[in-house]
């Protein structure tokens, strides 16, 4: 969960991940490569102490006067340090009264934690002006292309292929999952559902055949084998092997005629019908779960295709987020709906921190857009409008933010061909496109022709993208910018028909 956790956007807004705190004083003094080291020197000399200014909110706790570092993931091109770097000073000692405050942590998130009570005395403290130094060389090494690609490689929320990448644990109350045997079974792996499958029959015929050579042990059946003068209860079992066999034929009515429960004894009849009645149940549960989870249509959806990028462009004049989404059977999903999810870190106004919150994204469920015939590859469109949660993000601050978008496609398994046992069952396909997947300026290429009297779709060019003309503005500021073009037109001509007029 920790890597949904970025350094905070420049600019704070709703949809952003963390506020910016207020600032508090700092020491450039202390921080400040060259004119820094003089100037606290001189004050020295003068027995003055050194001011504390007040800075301005940064990403990284980076100080004027410092070497700039270029503050994007997607800019660092030109850094290639990936140790300490060459022009990071040695510690060097300070005045023991001057009071030191580190500004990259003005951008730490207040987390909720367990161990938070415990650390409070240990956060309250100054740092040292040594620790300071090497914190703020630690934050220059993470600033590296090598520490920034192993930051892009995070946690996914839901992966490509569509599992949800959450484990649940501590979970007190697990009688609820006995209470539900059928789809606790069901949702078992295949191995361990074999294995529970083998198990359910083989528990019950041994248990069954112990107590079949219980019962001839006790009425002396096994001492008294040969004896034509014997009226047996279970005839020709002479050990629990014997029994064994007979519990197996009895269960599964295979009945080879030479073991048998005879009607001498009453127990006899008794575990016959029971045993019966407990394999039909057996049966009856298995085999309905076998077959419930034989044709549960979850490899439907690995024939079901996303697009492995989104791509961002205009679209009649509309800054638009879109995909692409594709059936490779003939057997089309019956009453196909799609819909998207935001997952974004933020900080409520009240400091409260969400770390995984779930918005909506409008893939047209008010135009019932969002319902597909999925015959051909379908390019599905989000218009960045003002109800959008990239309505004020461009294609610089896009690099800077880190959050996740989750498609998910659902829809009814025709009832043809090999799908005939899935019939009527829903199917959901999904996958998940993170900040770096997304392609500002761009556009599908069609993989529609018309070929032979038919629509022909080429599914080698269902990936490709081609550039196109994109201005790096958000939709904010391009609606902005049209509102002022529009009353600049309307002003010109205005005074334009007033110099038209006759006097």
């Amino acid at each position: 969960m920790l890597a949904y956790l970025p350094r905070p956007p420049a600019d704070t807004s709703r949809y952003g991940t963390f506020p910016q705190k207020p600032d508090l004083p700092a020491a450039p003094g202390a921080l400040v490569e060259d004119g820094g080291q003089k100037a606290s020197a001189a004050a020295a000399k003068r027995g003055a102490p050194m001011p504390n200014y007040q800075s301005a909110p940064r990403h990284g706790g980076f100080v004027p006067g410092e070497p700039s570092l270029p503050p994007s993931r997607g800019s660092l091109t030109t850094q290639h340090h990936r140790g300490r770097p060459s022009w990071c000073p040695p510690p060097a000692p300070q005045e023991a009264g001057a009071r030191l405050y580190p500004l990259h942590a003005l951008s730490v998130a207040n987390i909720p934690n367990s161990s938070r009570g415990k650390t409070s005395a240990r956060s309250s403290t100054i740092p040292t002006p040594e620790g300071l130094q090497s914190r703020r060389c630690k934050l220059l090494e993470e600033d590296s292309p090598m520490a920034q690609a192993s930051k892009r490689q995070r946690q996914r929320y839901v992966t490509k292929v569509g599992k949800c990448q959450v484990n649940l644990g501590n979970i007190q109350d697990k009688k609820r999952f006995l209470s539900d045997i059928f789809t606790t079974i069901v949702d078992l792996k295949y191995r361990w559902f074999l294995f529970v499958f083998m198990m359910c029959y083989v528990i019950t015929w041994v248990v069954f055949g112990f107590i079949y050579f219980l019962d001839a042990w006790l009425r002396g059946d096994i001492g008294h084998q040969g004896d034509p003068e014997w009226q047996a209860c279970i005839e020709n079992v002479d050990g629990f092997v014997s029994a064994l066999l007979l519990s197996v034929e009895s269960q599964r009515t295979i009945g080879y005629g030479t073991r048998m429960v005879t009607a001498n004894c009453a127990e006899g009849v008794i575990l016959l019908i029971a045993q019966s009645i407990v394999g039909s149940m057996i049966d009856a549960m298995m085999v309905g779960c076998m077959f419930v989870k034989i044709s549960r249509p979850k490899k439907r959806a690995q024939t079901l295709i996303f697009s492995k990028n989104c791509v961002i462009s205009l679209r009649d004049e509309k800054l638009c987020l879109m995909f692409r989404v594709g059936d490779l059977r003939e057997s089309h999903m019956v009453d196909a709906k799609i819909r998207a999810k935001l997952i974004k870190s933020r900080q409520t106004a009240e400091g409260e921190f969400i770390p995984l919150e779930q918005s909506e994204l409008n893939l047209g469920y008010d135009t019932g857009e969002d319902r597909l015939f999925l015959v051909e590859p379908q390019i599905i469109c989000h218009v960045i409008n003002c109800h959008s949660p990239f309505w004020d993000m461009s294609a610089e601050s896009l690099r800077r933010e880190q959050f996740e978008i989750i498609i998910i496609l659902e829809g009814i398994v025709e009832a043809t061909g090999n799908h005939c046992l899935a019939a009527g069952m829903t199917c959901q396909a999904r996958t998940s496109y993170t900040e770096d997947e997304i392609l500002w300026g761009y556009r599908f290429e069609p993989c529609m022709s018309l070929e032979k009297g038919a629509f022909q779709v080429d599914y080698s060019r269902f990936e490709m993208t081609f550039e196109v003309q994109t201005p790096a503005a958000s939709a904010k500021e391009l609606h902005e910018l049209k509102k002022l073009e529009q009353q600049e037109h309307s002003t010109l001509s205005l005074y334009w028909d007033h110099l038209l007029q006759p006097c």
